[in-house]
């Protein structure tokens, strides 16, 4: 499903240049067209592709040695494969050797190897793992489960323990009296200005007197979501808020919440709505029921959404440059200052991004919240007095 959001939203970007860029050359005699294909031209939807997509590898660059053989800087992960016909198998990625070698009857799959196979993409994508025969061909009668660290997995885990390694860091400091009978310092002043951010402007407006309940909950989300965002801004390390898999998680865990904060007066709105009539409500209260579960999608689809489309805007504007210079050289000379200048633009727009996009899930994390324990007119009177407080 990743894949296809992205491949739509690529389709636009480059075919544009490829119909304006593509090579051709005419006959001697100008009756007939034949399109160069000696010259390998940039593969920008590979390099796209290469860094939104998770990965059993982190790749940093390719480079060429005085041979002219291709040389990959990146650090491998371990793989963790099970299949009731091999058992346990765990081993690190180089050994298949960036997909040009096999391991225990185990493959890598590349964009070359599915062509070579001839292999439906959409069943396969290149950085899938299969089994293999002697023959080097799919062996489609084991059936594979892959527990392996990917790349998305380890930053996280290396994001998240950072995130806790800082938190405990400025708990000590306030236990020993710094930032109570002193001033705070270093990294207690930012933690507790984000703390106040997310009390005052995000939890108390829309939970009122259940804001202490919640805050806990939504400062984890704010802090977990800014510091993958951030991470993924470093260049070689994976885009984790940008995998769909990661804000499904986030959306069922925060629709878990809402959830088990509704109540009865939550729940008569959307199946029997006060003030409205019969035969509007046979058209209302199904909208009102798939109403409940938009609110996650959205939270979903949205960081997603924004996360993938600033990376794919920075590394077309990047890969814009090699585009020009497959045609030309001196163009992609002359492209490469107004292409680095206005990725660098992107780029601190990016870092604006990874800040608003988790006060977006979050503050509307803590609407729907508010929404499902929303009661009558003395809840709302109650709610603006603990505002006040």
């Amino acid at each position: 499903m990743q894949e296809k959001c992205i491949k739509s939203l690529l389709a636009a970007v480059f075919s544009l240049i490829s119909l304006f860029f593509s090579s051709s050359v005419f006959s001697q005699g100008g009756e007939q067209k034949v399109p160069v294909t000696e010259k390998k031209i940039f593969d920008a939807n590979e390099v796209i592709f290469g860094h939104i997509m998770d990965a059993h590898e982190f790749h940093f660059l390719s480079y060429k040695d005085g041979e002219g053989k291709e040389h990959q800087a990146t650090i491998p992960l371990p793989v963790i494969l099970y299949s009731k016909e091999k058992g346990f198998s765990v081993f690190m990625s180089s050994r298949f050797d960036h997909g040009e070698a096999t391991y225990e009857g185990y493959a890598l799959l590349t964009n070359e190897k599915i062509d070579e196979l001839k292999l439906d993409r959409n069943k396969y994508s290149a950085g899938n793992i299969v089994a293999v025969n002697e023959k080097g061909e799919i062996d489609n009668s084991v059936k594979l489960f892959d527990l392996s660290l990917t790349r998305n997995v380890v930053q996280m885990l290396l994001a998240l323990t950072l995130l806790v390694v800082i938190l405990i860091r400025v708990a000590r400091r306030y236990g020993t009296g710094v930032g109570i009978t002193s001033a705070p310092k270093g990294m207690q002043n930012t933690m507790e200005t984000i703390v106040n951010f997310v009390n005052d402007e995000i939890c108390k407006p829309n939970l009122g007197a259940k804001s202490n309940k919640y805050l806990p909950y939504l400062l984890t989300v704010f802090l977990f979501i800014l510091i993958n965002n951030i991470f993924g801004l470093i260049p070689g390390t994976a885009n984790v808020t940008g995998n769909i898999a990661f804000t499904f998680v986030l959306a069922i865990i925060s629709f878990i919440v809402i959830l088990f904060s509704s109540n009865t007066h939550y729940w008569m709105h959307i199946i029997n709505p006060p003030g409205v009539p019969g035969w509007v409500k046979i058209i209302l209260v199904p909208v009102e029921i798939l109403g409940i579960f938009t609110k996650p999608f959205a939270l979903m689809i949205r960081l997603f959404a924004n996360m993938v489309a600033g990376h794919i805007l920075i590394i077309c504007l990047i890969s814009l440059i090699f585009i020009m210079a497959a045609l030309n050289q001196y163009v992609g000379w002359g492209f490469a200052p107004f292409s680095i200048a206005f990725t660098i633009f992107i780029y601190f727009i990016e870092v604006l991004v990874a800040f608003l996009q988790a006060f977006i899930f979050t503050i509307l994390t803590a609407v729907f919240i508010g929404q499902a324990f929303e009661g009558g007119h003395d809840i709302h009177h109650k709610n603006e007095e603990a505002m006040t407080l």
